[in-house]
């Protein structure tokens, strides 16, 4: 039978003591199963010790912070090292502070719970455990926490943020995980020097307006083109690094990945781009069927009286079916008996010409060329739909199949 003899109402989570089977313990949920749920750790203890936990608030986390590790190396399904954990509790209960700060300094400890419930940060990276849990509180701060454990992590890169650079990444949403998605956010940001971030976000939006980051339909129909983006992050670094060299290197990048990001979402949520269509071309300079087929076998039939042009069609259908094994794919006019083939794994294109001659079977004339990424596909793309291969004499050299 178990029986709950103390718990803190601040935390569900500061170790509570029981009584199972008569035993007085300390009982702590910590790490994960294979499931991925809480584990949960015991050990026994004395009246002595429970007395300390009941009126000492800062030895009580203090004895925490030293048995998670224990925990820790249990892993998903070992058991606790009951030895080791009730070997901590005469020296972290009992022991005079300045013997608790020493074994701190032996010990290995999670500073980050002491951190979240609200100790002093530079008393303990001095070592001084037990002067830094004296303001502690029941409730925990997780924001607190991570933020710490940002800041180590950034410390370990050689990283220290000035008050600019901070409030540049609350800005952006990146101050505590620099994957994730950045956004604007003015209200996370100190409103002393809330003009000072929006100032460099103006430099950022100057250096980078005009420019665009396509989608690339090789990768499916929301990825982005990488050149594109690589260009948009070379700009606005440059720009914002001259206009404040004293930025460390997370604020700039942060300041750019928000641009290239919110470009990819504007391209993402707007209409697919089509030369043809922008040009007016899409009705008049197409009079023939085209047929779009892959690597796999997989075909389409574009008709001039469809609703979208060719170009947007074929790109429709790239998107949709290529992948890593199938990234071969033809655009075949077969009554002018032309076509193209696009190599993605290759960067290049062929383009291929049907020579008939009188009494023999047709001949075809095979064309190759290098291509600079998506943008150089797509420009190719569009003049074959609107000319055929002829068209692309303009889009040179090409270079012929060696005799066989």
């Amino acid at each position: 039978m178990t029986d709950i003899v103390f718990a803190r109402s601040g935390s569900l989570w500061i170790p509570s003591v029981i009584r199972e089977d008569g035993e007085l313990k300390l009982m702590l949920a910590a790490g994960a199963d294979a499931n991925h749920e809480p584990r949960t750790f015991t050990f026994p203890i004395s009246e002595a010790h429970l007395a300390v936990i009941r009126v000492d608030l800062a030895r009580h986390l203090l004895l925490w912070s030293a048995v998670l590790p224990l925990c820790d190396a249990a892993g998903t399904r070992g058991s606790l090292d009951e030895n080791a954990a009730v070997a901590l509790l005469d020296p972290v209960l009992l022991s005079p502070p300045a013997d608790v700060d020493a074994l701190f300094r032996r010990l290995r400890w999670d500073r980050t719970r002491l951190v979240a419930h609200g100790a002093d940060i530079r008393l303990l990276e001095r070592g001084q455990v037990c002067e830094a849990v004296r303001a502690a509180t029941e409730e925990a701060n997780e924001k607190r926490a991570q933020e710490h454990h940002a800041d180590r992590q950034r410390a370990e890169r050689g990283v220290t943020l000035g008050p600019l650079d901070a409030q540049i990444l609350r800005y952006t949403g990146q101050y505590l995980h620099g994957a994730t998605i950045p956004r604007r956010s003015p209200d996370a940001v100190d409103p002393a020097l809330l003009p000072q971030v929006i100032q460099v976000i103006a430099v950022a939006e100057q250096a980078c307006a005009g420019m665009r980051i396509g989608l690339d339909p090789r990768r499916g129909h929301r990825a982005t083109d990488k050149r594109d983006w690589g260009r948009m992050t070379a700009t606005v670094d440059n720009a914002v690094r001259r206009a404040y060299p004293e930025l460390v290197d997370d604020a700039v990048r942060t300041v750019s990945f928000l641009m290239c990001s919110e470009a990819a979402d504007r391209s993402r949520s707007g209409p697919v781009d089509d030369p043809e269509a922008a040009g007016g071309l899409g009705e008049s300079a197409r009079k023939t069927p085209l047929t779009f087929t892959d690597d796999k076998g997989v075909g389409k039939t574009w008709l001039r009286d469809g609703p979208r042009t060719a170009s947007a069609e074929f790109w429709e259908f790239v998107a949709d079916r290529s992948a890593g094994d199938n990234d071969v794919f033809t655009i075949e006019d077969e009554k002018m008996g032309e076509g193209i083939q696009l190599h993605f794994y290759a960067d290049s294109i062929a383009r291929i010409t049907t020579v008939r001659q009188a009494g023999s079977d047709p001949q075809y004339q095979v064309e190759y060329r290098l291509v600079d990424g998506i943008g150089g596909y797509r420009n190719l793309v569009s003049a074959f739909v609107r000319g055929g291969c002829a068209a692309l004499d303009q889009h040179g050299p090409w270079m012929s199949d060696p005799p066989g």
